[in-house]
């Protein structure tokens, strides 16, 4: 299993380098007055989609430590926790997709920057936080 371990532990780079691109298309677009259109929608997706990619290998990692023998400790337990509250927080731009591309674009801006800061929050729950 360490080899999702280390999965896991990549993926988050790749999360953050998305979250930032999707943070600087969302604030143009929203600052410029932009059609929300297929790539932007394709970007909110990607970056909820990885999170998801990331919770489930995640979930299964907890799950497989504990069963083997590290037990759930509490540091896990905030981790994911934490982790799943962004994960939601970044499927929320989906309810928006009726309103104003202003609106959109401002809203996901906001989501992204929620769950991006969850994200943060949940790493530095982990013993060694970002530096593991």
């Amino acid at each position: 299993m360490d080899f999702l371990l280390v999965i896991h532990s990549y993926l988050r780079w790749l999360i953050v380098l998305v979250a930032i691109a999707a943070a600087v298309k969302f604030a143009l677009g929203w600052l410029r007055g932009s059609a929300f259109k297929g790539m932007d929608r394709g970007l909110a997706a990607g970056f909820s989609g990885l999170l998801d990619l990331q919770i489930t290998l995640g979930l299964i990692l907890m799950v497989w430590a504990g069963l083997a023998g590290a037990g759930f400790p509490m540091f896990r337990i905030e981790h994911a926790s934490t982790m799943i509250v962004a994960a939601v927080i970044a499927h929320l731009p989906a309810r928006w997709k009726n309103a104003a591309d202003t609106v959109r674009f401002r809203n996901t801006l906001f989501c992204i920057l929620g769950a991006f800061l969850l994200i943060y929050v949940g790493v530095m729950r982990l013993p060694g936080g970002w530096t593991r």
